[in-house]
């Protein structure tokens, strides 16, 4: 039996999970989310707890098993906690602005880059840091890693958009690296 598929989840008082035929829809405070559910995968319902089973032992529901437990997890953690990343931009002049809904990145280019807020998403900004925060786990990261994108950190000097918890491994310039001339 799986590690991860066989605990249960449990679902915190103001969070309201719906067991529907081929999906569970999960209702919290910060907003709704619906995870769809593969056949052969049971979802049961015991108290404030969902737990996740599988009726056969095919390869295939054993590899669906963990993945969608966790998934209904991430549903109950971000309708009522909520998920969040940070950014932070590294470089001389490189800033990031809010226009209405739109997030403005100032990275180098001739243009400044816009990235437009899609619904569920809350963007802040506050020096070099950009907090991405919302309360599905999968667009959070989705929209991060298009922030990133649009400038990855270098490895020389640094410059560029990075996670905050990311570590750049540097690289010696050319002058460093050959040891100068003889």
């Amino acid at each position: 039996m799986s590690k991860i598929g066989k605990m249960p989840v449990n679902i915190p008082q103001e969070v309201e999970a719906t067991i529907e035929k081929s999906s569970i829809k999960v209702k919290g405070p910060k907003g709704e989310i619906s995870v769809k559910i593969p056949r052969g995968i049971i979802i049961d319902q015991e108290d404030k707890k969902l737990y996740v089973r599988r009726s056969e032992e095919t390869k295939e529901q054993k590899a669906l098993h963990g993945l969608i437990r966790s998934l209904i997890n991430n549903a109950v953690l971000g309708v009522s906690e909520g998920f969040s990343k940070t950014l932070e931009l590294s470089g001389v002049g490189f800033r990031a602005n809010l226009q209405g809904d739109k997030l403005v990145l100032s990275v180098g280019y001739s243009h400044p880059v816009e990235i437009e807020k899609p619904e569920g998403i809350n963007f802040e900004v506050a020096e070099n840091k950009i907090k991405i925060s919302g309360f599905d786990k999968q667009l959070v990261g989705d929209i991060s890693s298009k922030i990133r994108k649009v400038r990855v950190a270098e490895p020389y000097k640094g410059k560029g958009i990075k996670y905050q918890d990311e570590v750049i491994r540097r690289k010696t310039g050319k002058s460093q690296a050959t040891g100068g001339t003889n």
